[in-house]
């Protein structure tokens, strides 16, 4: 899947003057994961909203909604794992 490309800092990728486009599955799954639902106008209802995570207790409940967010997107999720300070995603487009 290929799209326009952001940095870190979820700041547009350009080189050269032109944006940069390239493999952007990765960052979908980034962006789904900081979204809260009703940030996307045309899909109110992406976002995992996993900054509520610090406030929480229940990690499991949060990696159940981005596996649901990320199948939604189309994705097929193969595990997640999360850890204190991280959360790993394995998962393909088609």
């Amino acid at each position: 899947m290929k799209d326009i490309l952001i940095d870190d800092q979820f700041e547009l990728l350009i080189e050269d003057g032109d944006f940069v486009v390239g493999d952007s599955k990765g960052q979908n799954i980034l962006l789904i994961a900081h979204a809260s639902k009703g940030e996307y106008k045309r899909n109110p209802e992406i976002g995992a909203n996993l900054s509520n995570l610090i406030h929480d207790e229940s990690p499991k409940k949060h990696a159940l909604e981005l596996k649901r967010q990320l199948e939604y997107d189309g994705a097929k999720v193969s595990s997640i794992r999360m850890t204190e300070g991280s959360i790993q995603v394995e998962a393909t487009y088609n």
